[in-house]
C-alpha cells in the first residue's frame, strides 16, 4: 500500500508559513506523542530554519508513558526542548509559556537592553494535521476559537490568537510532505488517524497494526483476543478474530473487511492501552540520524 495525501491547500501554507516566519518569536512544533519521529514533518527543519523551536509531544495520555519519557530524552540529547502534553484536557500547558520564556530570554534580554517595551511572545504553532492544534490553541486561550475536528484537514487558513497577555498564537493549518519516503511512516500515520481513511487499505493497515502489536506489545493483544499464542499464520488471526467479533458474512465466511475495520478501530479507541509506535532507540543509529 503506498499512502500519499497533499491536498492543493498544504502546499499553500507551506508557503504561507514561511513567508510568516519573521512575525514570530517561537515555533511550537506539535508532534503525537505515540509517533513523535514519524509525525514530525521533516520539511519543517528546512522552512523554520534558526528560528527558536518548543516540541510539544501531544496526546501523552494515549502514549505508552515509559517511552514518552525515553522521547523526552532523546529530543534533550538532540539539543531540542521538549514537552509532554494533553492538549484535550489541558494537562502540561502551563510549562509552554515557561519554557518558551526560558528559550526567548537572550532575545528578550536584548530588545530591553535597546529600550523597547516587554511584549506578548508570538509564537507559530506547527504540525501535520489532526495532531491536536486547534485543541491546544483553544485550551490555551480558555474558549473555542480554532476550529476543532477528528478528521484530518479542518484548519485551512491562518490566524492570530491572543492568549492572556503573555502569548499570542499563530495557528497554521497542518502540513504533510508530498512523499513519505518510507512507508512504515504513512502507516504509522494512518493508524493514529493523520491520514483520511476514504484513501486507506483498511486490511493493511490492520495487518501492519497486528504485527506491531505481537512485537511491541504481545500479551495485550492475547489478552485482547483471548488468545493463548499468537498465530504466525496472519490469516488465522484474522479468522479468529473475526468469528470472535462476530465479523460474519453469509455463511459463517468472515468478513476481513470488517475484522481490519475493527481492528483499526480498537487500536484508536485504546482498547489495547496506551501504545507507542515507535521507540526513540531505532533513530539514534547512524543508518536514521540524517533524517
Amino acid at each position: 500500500m503506498t499512502i500519499q495525501w497533499f491536498p492543493g491547500h498544504m502546499a499553500k501554507a507551506r508557503r504561507e508559513v514561511t513567508e510568516k516566519l519573521k512575525l514570530v518569536d517561537i515555533i511550537f512544533e506539535l508532534v503525537d506523542a505515540r509517533i513523535p519521529y514519524s509525525s514530525r514533518n521533516p520539511m519543517i527543519d528546512e522552512i523554520i530554519q534558526h528560528k527558536p523551536r518548543l516540541v510539544l509531544l501531544n496526546k501523552a495520555d494515549m502514549a505508552d508513558k515509559d517511552e514518552t519519557k525515553k522521547w523526552l530524552r532523546f529530543f534533550a540529547d538532540e539539543g531540542v526542548s521538549a514537552l509532554a502534553i494533553n492538549a484535550q484536557a489541558g494537562e502540561g500547558l502551563r510549562e509552554i509559556v515557561q519554557a518558551s520564556n526560558q528559550l526567548l530570554s537572550e532575545k528578550f534580554a536584548r530588545l530591553k537592553a535597546k529600550g523597547v517595551k516587554p511584549r506578548a511572545i508570538r509564537a507559530m504553532i506547527i504540525g501535520i494535521p489532526n495532531v491536536g492544534k486547534s485543541t491546544l490553541i483553544n485550551r490555551l486561550a480558555k474558549k473555542n476559537i480554532a476550529k476543532t475536528g477528528n478528521t484530518p484537514g479542518v484548519t485551512k487558513a491562518q490566524a492570530w490568537i491572543k492568549v492572556g497577555k503573555e502569548l499570542e498564537l499563530l495557528d497554521t493549518p497542518g502540513i504533510l510532505w508530498p512523499k513519505f519516503e518510507d512507508q512504515e511512516v504513512g502507516l504509522k500515520l494512518a493508524v493514529t488517524g493523520a491520514i483520511k481513511d476514504t484513501i486507506l487499505n483498511l486490511q493493511d493497515l490492520a495487518v501492519f497494526s497486528l504485527r506491531f502489536l505481537e512485537k511491541a506489545y504481545p500479551e495485550r493483544l492475547k489478552e485482547r483476543y483471548g488468545l493463548e499464542a499468537i498465530p504466525e499464520d496472519l490469516v488465522v488471526l484474522f479468522d479468529h478474530i473475526g468469528k470472535l467479533r462476530g465479523c460474519l458474512m453469509g455463511g459463517g465466511t468472515i468478513d476481513y473487511d470488517k475484522v481490519a475495520e475493527l481492528v483499526v478501530r480498537e487500536i484508536r479507541g485504546e482498547k489495547f492501552g496506551s501504545l507507542t509506535f515507535e521507540s526513540p532507540e531505532y533513530f539514534q543509529s547512524d543508518e536514521t540520524a540524517d533524517h
